[in-house]
């Protein structure tokens, strides 16, 4: 199994905002969980790892939009690979489709760490596990560089609480996203969706840290850098950039395949 792939359909509590589509931000956890699949059938899951002193960490993800996202309930298809491996990192690539199109891809970069040293682990353990596919969409694998920041625009303060952990007892990748996206208004979040995120992590946060996220605008209208930090220091930092809406179907004439699913029933 070089490249993995699994069906996802999209629930209620993935809709964005005033919309019935799937929200952007959330399909980074289907291809997350994806990931974690396709691991976990190569022995190579969280819990394989635990045993052995390591776990798993992503330290970068790059995604773009290409198409506008499904509507409720339609089901998704995700394809994830490794792509490259080097002495110390792992590299995945991604597609997302619906209705047999592409309309989202990507790539991350992850480690093995040492639970103890919080070191990267080498990657021979990968190596022996999974087949290199060296295909790329976003092209060769570079580090990202975030634009230069300009004014800031908006700030804001948030206290890790329990629906911010994942299973590792850190805060899951997912809430520093919801973190910077909070630093928007709601009409610019009505009025845009998101066209690109880049994310590059520099440390965990834990239960009760309080961080501080700062929104900044850049040279370009529609790009803004995100740093997220905690007494001072540098936790993440991400770079989004937007594109106004522009919805072309509506879901009451829209071809759902749950609309399939429907019955009569007879009232006597």
């Amino acid at each position: 199994m070089n490249k993995y792939k699994h069906n996802y359909n999209v629930i209620l509590d993935n809709m964005d905002i005033n919309e019935y589509r799937l929200r952007p931000i959330s399909a980074i956890m289907y291809l997350q969980d994806a990931f974690a699949r396709f691991c976990a059938t190569k022995n190579m899951a969280a819990y394989d790892l635990f045993p052995k002193n390591l776990y798993w960490i992503v330290s970068e993800f790059n995604i773009e939009f290409v198409e506008e996202t499904p509507f409720w309930s339609e089901e998704i298809t995700t394809e994830i690979w490794i792509s490259e491996i080097t002495k110390l990192k792992i590299y995945t690539d991604f597609k997302l489709y619906y209705r047999n199109k592409i309309f989202a891809q990507g790539n991350g970069c992850w480690f093995v760490l040492d639970q103890d040293s919080k070191r990267p682990a080498k990657t021979d353990i990968i190596t022996e596990k999974f087949t290199v596919v060296p295909e790329f969409v976003l092209g060769e694998h570079k580090k990202f560089t975030l634009a230069e920041t300009k004014e800031k625009v908006n700030e804001i303060t948030h206290r890790n609480n329990l629906s911010d952990l994942d299973f590792n007892n850190h805060v899951n990748n997912k809430s520093y996203i919801n973190i910077a996206e909070a630093t928007a208004s709601i009409d610019f979040k009505k009025s845009h969706t998101l066209k690109t995120l880049n994310i590059k992590f520099s440390k965990e946060s834990f239960l009760d840290d309080v961080l501080k996220c700062s929104t900044y605008s850049t040279e370009n209208s529609d790009t803004y850098i995100h740093k997220i930090t905690k007494d001072g220091i540098d936790i993440c930092e991400i770079q989004t950039s937007w594109t106004n809406k522009q919805c072309k179907d509506d879901i009451l004439h829209y071809d759902l395949e749950v609309k399939s699913e429907g019955y009569t029933k007879s009232i006597e």
